[in-house]
């Protein structure tokens, strides 16, 4: 095997796991799921059929991954975030098919216990502070906090918070610049190497 899982944990036949990912104790990895190179899933995480990671992703303990989510690569999940696939669930209606997709863009971090109501996007870096319930999409960059989960200001992609003046910030600990218009951020000038 190229990769770790713990004897306590299962990996069932069908499921692809890439190199050097690692998978701890009472984990669960379902046929169908697919994992990236460099990963590490905490204990008791569970990864359902038709779900996608990325590599270099970080699970901490008590997550599942339902069908329909899909996480880039460098995601972070903090412990026991929630994810959900169906709006309006009942234990005595079958809503298989109506599981909504969510889409953890390249970077962002999920803080610990936060909820994320399927059927939305998280942009590339954004940060999902603890507790927070995220009901609509969020973009790039956007730090929410919250219930329901507001923007209340910018994140660094080396997570850092960004202070805006006149419509553009630079970040203080690693030097890359940003461009705020409207409700947007993009990076203009990317990081300077060692910061």
């Amino acid at each position: 095997m190229s990769y770790f899982a713990h004897e306590s944990s299962y990996v069932d036949s069908g499921a692809v796991i890439g190199e050097g990912t690692k998978i701890w104790h009472f984990s669960h990895v379902m046929p169908g799921a697919v994992i990236g190179a460099g990963c590490n899933l905490g204990q008791n995480v569970v990864v359902m059929p038709g779900t996608r990671i990325g590599n270099n992703v970080k699970i901490q303990n008590n997550v599942s991954i339902y069908e329909g989510v899909t996480l880039e690569d460098d995601v972070f999940c903090g412990p026991s975030c929630v994810f959900t696939n169906v709006l309006n669930p009942r234990s005595h209606v079958s809503r298989k098919d109506e599981y909504q997709p969510t889409l953890v863009r390249r970077g962002a971090t999920i803080g610990a216990n936060a909820t994320v109501v399927c059927g939305v996007t998280l942009g590339e870096y954004c940060f999902i502070g603890a507790g927070a319930v995220v009901t609509a999409d969020v973009p790039a960059f956007g730090l929410m906090l919250g219930v329901p989960a507001r923007r209340v200001g910018w994140m660094c992609q080396c997570g850092v918070r960004l202070e805006v003046a006149k419509g553009s910030a630079k970040c203080a600990k690693c030097g890359a610049g940003y461009r705020e218009e409207g409700q947007v951020l993009t990076l203009i000038d990317p990081p300077v190497k060692g910061g």
